[in-house]
């Protein structure tokens, strides 16, 4: 049958709205103990439950509590939480969403046993768990008068929380050696951010304290991130003093500190550790597991320790998350180029993939499915990068002589980056006849430090150039109408689609989801993990005000000629919802076109998919509206 004629836009769909979220789960990094594998999928109605894998079993770890409600498995320490669950020797540690607490269960011959608390319910909040034997080591988040982060050690037998260390702003990655005689981590102070500036720190631990603390890596101008310990005596961890995030081992950490870079890469073996990220593990006493990104392709492989020698293991997926290593097999969330997110274990001995859980029903067919093109632009006399998905779909065809409509998508951070690899959020568009561009912009990761920091001083400036000069080019190349041009990101990346709409002429509409209106304002009124980043972004506040009121959207409604649509939650604790009704109300008093709408007890990034669903029919609705075409 022949393909029917229609306006792009206007084409039908597989993935309908009820298609993009029924029986869709968010899938965590693995754990593996023993012969299980563990993970965290969050469903439909925001709840994350710990799943488990073995036998050809699939079970739920955590279900309800005594008094019978669900039990919610997610830590809020930095807002985005992190390793919120850990398993060792049957024995499942985690934390609850609601009363932030950490709850333990046991497998037994009936099942899990009922959840127990462990900590008090005083409110602090914990993260990046790591259980070994009866204690767990984490980050805990102390809220008062001041917000304190602090490295402590938790007895689940007693439910004694004891304080290691408080002398730095933030830590991360606590991790005691294979004898539980020392710990390492990573510290840093504000303004710094993580993949900014890091201390890489170890101690000897002496019964519930720990000894003085040791820097072996990093200090100013240099991220050192992931440490793992491959042995009592050997400590390896990722660090970019030359420029890239490449793997380097401490030999003797507590004494000389023998140091070596062990695979020198213009490849980036870490990712910004929004949510207590780790990219190392050990794989034996002669190997660890990596994964590495170039160009914006996430690799998977082995790395030997004693020459850096570093094998790819081809198994047809990227890997997207921390990678879990024990009993013969590698599991890791994998992405692949036509398909959803998979929870799938590397046989080692096989060479085999099997796939534990999809994220996702695979709706579309490959003939249905837009392959990203990766592109580059040139722009200020640097490059940019980005993939491109054009519209894909067998049913229908344009009429002659139309361009499709593009729709540029901006990612969070701004430190971070996306991938070409299938997203359902990208096929929604690309299926009903739009062509998308997504962005990599300077100051996105996996480009290098260089790149990376590109935008410092410049976040506002730099991306926006690269934003509007990669729809220029496609433009040129005549892939796209370069009059119905649409600019849609959250967070940061809302924040480029407000200044975008503020500060050029390239777009006829934007979509910000709990995106940025006054820089300011997001100054004094953010959480702390974050309350800095924009000194190194922007300017130090109050030093830079006129220039955070120059680069401020909210301030430059005279050069709005689009309408904006704005996405907000109103638990929002990142950007809080005062940002949405600012600008939405300094729109209408300009004259401009302005819808907003509210999700009630949504925060920074929507969890419920009723919210997905409304959300995205308003969207598709505001550009039919805009460019003149009728959604199916």
């Amino acid at each position: 049958m022949s393909p029917t004629p229609a306006p792009y836009g206007s084409w039908t769909s597989p993935l309908t709205l009820a298609e993009m979220t029924a029986a869709v789960v968010r899938l965590s990094p693995p754990r593996i103990d023993g012969e299980a594998t563990y993970w965290k999928e969050t469903g439909g109605d925001g709840r994350g439950v710990v799943m488990r894998a073995a036998n050809g079993r699939h079970d739920a770890v955590t279900t309800v509590h005594a008094d019978g409600t669900p039990v919610d498995v997610a830590s809020t320490v930095h807002e985005y939480g992190g390793r919120d669950f850990d398993v060792a020797d049957g024995v499942c540690v985690f934390s609850e969403r609601a009363d932030a607490r950490l709850y333990v269960t046991v497998a037994g011959d009936d099942g899990w046993s009922e959840p127990r608390p462990v900590t008090p319910d005083d409110g602090v909040r914990y993260a990046d768990l790591t259980l070994a034997g009866h204690v767990v080591h984490a980050v805990a988040e102390i809220h008062g008068a001041e917000v304190v982060n602090a490295l402590v050690r938790v007895d689940i037998l007693t439910g004694v929380v004891t304080r290691l260390r408080a002398k730095a702003d933030f830590v991360a990655n606590p991790q005691p050696n294979p004898s539980g005689t020392a710990l390492t981590w990573y510290e840093w102070d504000h303004p710094d951010m993580p993949w900014d500036a890091t201390r890489l720190m170890v101690a000897e631990i002496d019964g519930d304290r720990l000894g003085e603390a040791h820097q072996v890596a990093g200090g100013p101008g240099v991220s050192a991130v992931s440490p793992v310990w491959a042995g009592d005596e050997d400590l390896v961890y990722v660090a970019d003093p030359d420029g890239w995030w490449n793997v380097h081992r401490c030999t003797d950490p507590l004494g000389e500190c023998r140091t070596r870079l062990v695979h020198p890469a213009e490849a980036e073996f870490a990712a910004p550790p929004w949510q207590f990220d780790r990219s190392l593990t050990v794989l034996d006493a002669e190997h660890l597991v990596c994964r590495w990104t170039r160009v914006g392709r996430w690799s998977l492989g082995a790395m030997r320790l004693a020459n850096g020698e570093l094998e790819e293991w081809i198994t047809g997926y990227e890997v997207g998350s921390e990678v879990a290593a024990g009993g013969g097999r590698v599991a890791f969330v994998g992405r692949h180029a036509s398909r959803p997110d998979v929870l799938a274990e590397l046989l080692l001995a096989e060479g085999s993939v099997r796939e534990l859980r999809a994220s996702a029903p695979a709706v579309l067919a490959d003939q249905w499915v837009s392959q990203a093109e990766a592109v580059d632009w040139p722009v200020d006399g640097a490059v940019a990068h980005g993939f491109l998905h054009p519209p894909v779909n067998p049913d229908f065809v344009a009429p002659e002589g139309e361009l499709p409509p593009l729709l540029v998508l901006v990612h969070g951070g701004p430190t971070s980056a996306t991938t070409g690899t299938f997203s359902p959020g990208v096929q929604f568009w690309t299926t009903r006849g739009f062509a998308v561009l997504d962005v990599n912009h300077r100051g996105s990761t996996g480009y290098g430090r260089a790149f990376r920091d590109a935008l410092r001083g410049q976040w506002g400036v730099a991306d926006i150039a690269d934003i509007a000069a990669g729809v220029t080019a496609l433009v040129e190349r005549g892939l796209v109408d370069g009059a119905r041009v649409a600019i849609r990101g959250g967070s940061a990346g809302g924040y480029a689609v407000l200044r975008a709409l503020t500060a050029t002429d390239v777009f006829a509409a934007g979509t910000s989801r709990y995106g940025i209106a006054d820089l300011a304002l997001l100054a004094g009124d953010t959480h702390k993990f974050e309350s800095r980043y924009v000194d190194g972004l922007v300017g130090p506040w109050p030093e830079a005000a006129d220039t955070y009121r120059e680069r401020s959207p909210l301030y430059h409604l005279d050069r709005l000629h689009a309408p904006v649509l704005l996405l907000q939650g109103e638990d929002d604790a990142v950007v809080p919802p005062n940002q949405a009704h600012q600008m939405a109300e300094a729109i209408r008093q300009a004259g401009g076109e302005v819808e907003l709408v509210l999700y009630p007890g949504e925060g920074h990034g929507f969890r419920r998919a009723e919210t997905t669903r409304d959300a995205l029919a308003r969207e598709l609705a505001f550009y039919g509206r805009v460019f003149g075409f009728t959604p199916a």
